[in-house]
């Protein structure tokens, strides 16, 4: 019924345009996006044509003889044209299924994308995979969101750190001075937790050069001096927020307040969700209280961003048994 293609760059167009249109797309899926790194990463993704047409993607790469969708991405998961039916796609994890198989893969871990994501309903996927794939729930991180069409106030601690900010003159201004916030973010990341950030600067860059509408930075200053920045990911329907950081003198007069709430209640006040980002760790083991805690403070609510596993040919195994038993 599909015919499964191994995505090459030959297909780069094909693949984007396809992005841009699927109603659970993203910039982050863009291969301009995804193949910035991929030198770190043994490339999988695949096409999947139903009668010719272009019909979903599915980001991936494998190590040994694991599929990952995708572990250099927040999010992936199948992606899906308004066109898709449940029983067309529950069909092509079947064909996947057996796909892999033949290649020597045996097992798959799927990172869908969060619904926020989607412009119309496109939970397909997460039928298909327990039903056909007989995959299972092993992670489960917690986003905080804000619905900004019916917000819930900030907390009085939010109010007053903005407050406090504002009075001290701090202003907020959309900025590309990138190198600035990097050594902010360096510096907080090296003190708290001796880590890098996910991106270098000069990767950051070379991204917001390649995706100006979708990559903004927004930093806190007073006077001519950063106290604090943020770097959003913006997407149709919602933005997110992928860097948080603030010098000790920007964490002391409120600077983060400042930018988040002009952030919430001003630029992106049109958008449907506002995402703070994951406050967990090891697939949500570790719940960062503390963090946690600061982006409730300006209305956010939890959205789970989900890791499912299936053993190759598991599902197909548990339907010979299940048709051996009916014929008993």
């Amino acid at each position: 019924m599909f015919e499964i293609i191994k995505y090459s760059e030959s297909r780069m167009a094909e693949w984007n345009d396809f992005v841009k249109k699927a109603k659970n797309g993203s910039f982050l899926l863009d291969r301009r996006y995804m193949d910035y790194h991929a030198d770190r990463f043994s490339d999988f993704s695949l096409m999947f044509y139903l009668k010719g047409r272009l019909y979903a993607l599915l980001p991936a790469h494998v190590t040994g003889d694991t599929l990952y969708s995708h572990q250099g991405l927040t999010y992936g998961g199948l992606l899906l044209d308004c066109r898709a039916k449940t029983a067309e796609v529950c069909q092509l994890f079947s064909q996947l299924d057996a796909f892999l198989s033949s290649k020597g893969i045996g097992k798959v871990l799927y990172k869908p994308s969060p619904w926020i994501y989607a412009s119309q309903g496109a939970e397909e996927d997460l039928y298909a995979i327990v039903k056909v794939c007989h995959a299972t729930l092993v992670g489960r991180d917690v986003a905080t969101i804000i619905f900004l069409h019916d917000r819930i106030p900030f907390s009085e601690l939010r109010r007053r750190c903005m407050r406090k900010g504002q009075r001290q003159g701090i202003t907020v201004a959309e900025s590309e001075d990138y190198a600035a916030f990097w050594k902010i973010l360096d510096d907080n990341l090296e003190a708290k937790y001796g880590v890098k950030p996910v991106h270098s600067c000069a990767e950051i860059q070379l991204l917001a050069s390649r995706f100006p509408r979708n990559i903004k930075l927004y930093m806190a200053c007073l006077g001519e001096q950063p106290l604090a920045g943020v770097v959003l990911f913006e997407n149709a329907n919602m933005v997110h927020v992928q860097y948080i950081s603030a010098t000790p003198e920007g964490k002391r007069l409120g600077a983060l307040d400042v930018v988040f709430a002009e952030l919430i209640t001003h630029r992106y006040a049109h958008l449907d969700y506002f995402d703070f980002g994951k406050s967990t760790e090891r697939h949500g083991e570790y719940l960062n209280e503390q963090l946690i805690f600061q982006k409730e403070g300006f209305g956010g609510r939890a959205v789970c961003y989900d890791t499912y596993v299936w053993t190759v040919g598991a599902g197909l195994v548990a339907k010979k048994q299940n048709n051996d038993n009916q014929g008993k």
